[in-house]
C-alpha cells in the first residue's frame, strides 16, 4: 500500500469532531485529538462521497444549537 496522501489507492477513514464537522484522515493513523471515527474507510472519493451525503448542514453544531434556541418563542410570564 502506498502512503502518500495524494495517491488514489491510499486508504482513508471518515472522522467527525465535537462540532459536527467531517473530514477524512489516513486510516492507519490515530485520529487527531477531538476527532472520532464516523463512517467508512476506503478511497478518498468514497469517503468524500459519504461526507457529501451525511454532512448537509455546514454550520457548526454550536451555531445550529444557538439558532434553535433563538428561534424558540419565549415563554409567557
Amino acid at each position: 500500500m502506498r502512503t502518500e496522501l495524494g495517491d488514489d489507492d491510499f486508504v482513508y477513514k471518515v472522522v467527525v469532531n465535537d462540532e459536527g464537522q467531517y473530514s477524512i484522515w489516513p486510516a492507519q493513523r490515530a485520529n487527531p485529538l477531538g476527532w472520532q471515527d464516523a463512517g467508512p474507510s476506503g478511497t478518498k472519493a468514497d469517503c468524500l462521497a459519504y461526507i457529501g451525503q451525511v454532512w448537509t448542514d455546514m454550520r457548526t453544531l454550536s451555531v445550529r444549537k444557538q439558532l434553535r434556541t433563538s428561534q424558540q418563542p419565549e415563554a409567557s410570564q
